[in-house]
């Protein structure tokens, strides 16, 4: 082992600029020759620790208990340690996150299920430029982390992307439980979030703006739309960006998507405000197509009623 002194002195020799002699090199050309030999040989083994198929090992495991979806889980999620997890290609791309197809199977059986895996942006790749508005009253729980946000440090804004994913991933669990049509969230680790697909295969249920309902189907989305907006509602949330563009319809069901910007409808200055733009954005398609106008004007006074709106 080396003396104390041997490491000062080739510390200081070093800072100083000067140059070995060949003389004094650690290894001959000889010795290089046959380290590179070795290499090759270390090369042609695996150094890593992938799965024989798939394209990565199923991250259920990597996730804490807080990190997954509640129990009791439906009987299609797949929490098997041997499970692998296969990119079937993106979904859809959007403003602060892109959702791709993920197939998680346990090889050698037929389980297998199909999710959407919605991976968060850094904030600085992001889209979205009216977060403020939406994120007013949730807080950073760390003074550190509410810093680097605020000057947009590199920590900063994959602090403010990982908040984004937390914030949908929380309010799916919340609205699940509450009996909201949402997707059941599976898992959430760093800035992806796992969820149920809603479709059929590998095909997306359409969105209510791509669907032509007959006069009876209408009323039954209509029906189904305005609870889901009482059931928001009395647990004190908006959607804060509901539209027919993120609501879809499989078989004859209505379910809400999209909630990174779930606004808390007390804590937040414009709560009462994203609340009223929700029914009016969703009912403006119902009434295009033969709700009447007094039925939202009705939800309307309704859900107020039920924020307890001055």
């Amino acid at each position: 082992m080396a003396r104390k002194s041997d490491f000062s002195e080739s510390f200081q020799s070093t800072k100083r600029g000067q140059r070995k002699s060949k003389s004094s090199q650690l290894f001959s050309a000889e010795e290089h020759a046959r380290f590179e030999e070795m290499r090759t040989v270390f090369d042609e083994i695996p150094n890593d620790d992938g799965p024989p198929a798939g394209d990565r090992w199923s991250i259920w495991w990597d996730s804490e208990p807080l990190q997954r979806g509640p129990e009791p889980r439906p009987d299609w999620v797949i929490t098997d340690h041997g499970a692998v997890d296969y990119e079937l290609g993106v979904l859809k791309t959007g403003k602060e996150a892109d959702v791709f197809l993920v197939e998680r199977a346990v090889p050698d059986t037929d389980r297998a299920v199909i999710m959407a895996s919605k991976r968060y942006r850094s904030a600085e790749h992001t889209q979205f430029n009216r977060a403020g508005d939406y994120m007013a009253g949730r807080g950073a729980k760390r003074s550190r982390d509410a810093r680097a946000m605020a000057k947009r440090t590199t920590f900063g804004l994959e602090q403010a992307a990982g908040r984004w994913a937390a914030a949908e991933f929380d309010a799916l669990k919340t609205m699940y439980n509450a009996g909201v049509p949402v997707p059941y969230p599976v898992q959430i680790l760093g800035k992806e979030l796992l969820m149920e697909f809603i479709g059929d295969g590998r095909t997306a249920a359409p969105r209510l703006a791509e669907t032509k309902p007959d006069e009876i189907e209408l009323d039954s989305l209509w029906e189904q739309a305005s609870e889901a907006l009482r059931r928001m509602t009395e647990l004190g949330f908006a959607h804060g960006d509901l539209s027919p563009y993120n609501t879809v319809v499989h078989d004859g069901r209505l379910v809400v998507l999209d909630l990174p910007q779930v606004v808390d409808l007390y804590a937040n200055p414009l709560g009462f405000e994203f609340l009223t733009r929700d029914v009016e954005n969703l009912g403006g398609w119902f009434t295009a197509r033969g709700i009447e106008r007094d039925e939202v004007e009705a939800l309307q006074a309704e859900l107020k009623a039920l924020a307890a709106m001055p």
